[in-house]
């Protein structure tokens, strides 16, 4: 019996477009649901910052009862002053300009960028594996 070219022809050129057309779908989805993500997190800004702040406060209002002397004292001021400036950067900083400066942060330091991804894809995986 012999095969119909034109026909095979019809049929593959026809699943190319579906195929295509739930890429285009499935791609469409994901820009989506990545602005919608971006939107919320903008959003909860202030709040991310003030929970910051109001952990800076109490890590200094703290050091100096914590145990292990003026280290540790200093330690803590420290800390909490990080915790400051991460305040104001997220506070002054919406998604976007976040994802660039991480961006910028790989691009420049890719070696500890690596090292930092390795280490926290191995937490997660630990955190979801059942050990029982």
């Amino acid at each position: 019996m012999p095969i119909d070219n034109s026909s095979l022809m019809d049929q593959a050129t026809t699943a190319g477009e579906k195929f295509a057309d739930t890429a285009d779908r499935m791609k469409s989805k994901m820009s989506e649901l990545g602005r919608t993500a971006a939107e919320r997190i903008d959003e909860n800004r202030d709040a991310v910052a003030g929970g910051f702040e109001k952990t800076a406060s109490r890590l200094h209002e703290k050091a100096g009862s914590l145990p292990g002397g003026e280290k540790v004292n200093d330690l803590a001021h420290a800390a909490a002053e990080k915790l400051k400036c991460t305040a104001g950067y997220v506070r002054d900083h919406n998604v976007k300009n976040m994802m660039a400066d991480v961006g910028t942060l790989v691009k420049n330091n890719p070696g500890p960028s690596l090292l930092t991804a390795a280490i926290i894809g191995f937490v997660v995986g630990r955190a979801f594996t059942d050990n029982d």
